[in-house]
């Protein structure tokens, strides 16, 4: 089970996940070419290990496990394996 950023990153892309985590599986990171082009940040759901160490430093609370990803925001799940090519 990976973790998923939804809505509330929209337009916030706030990094302190991308230092956060151990695996380096958030992206893009603000250096990127593509970073301001993106709506938001997404997790590579292969990548992650679900650690968890992305989810308390997420200033607007975006990031669920994927069992708990609200039902409103499930297609995020998707999206954020679609920017990885999965």
């Amino acid at each position: 089970m990976a973790y998923v950023i939804a809505e509330p990153c929209i337009g916030t892309k706030d990094t302190a996940c991308v230092d956060a985590c151990p695996v380096d599986c958030i992206h893009p990171k603000k250096d990127a070419e593509k970073f301001e082009g993106e709506k938001m940040l997404y997790i590579d759901p292969v990548e992650c290990i679900d650690c968890g160490a992305c989810v308390p430093v997420c200033p607007v609370s975006a990031i669920f496990a994927l069992d708990d990803l609200p039902e409103k925001w499930s297609e995020f799940a998707q999206e954020n394996a679609t920017y990885f090519g999965r």
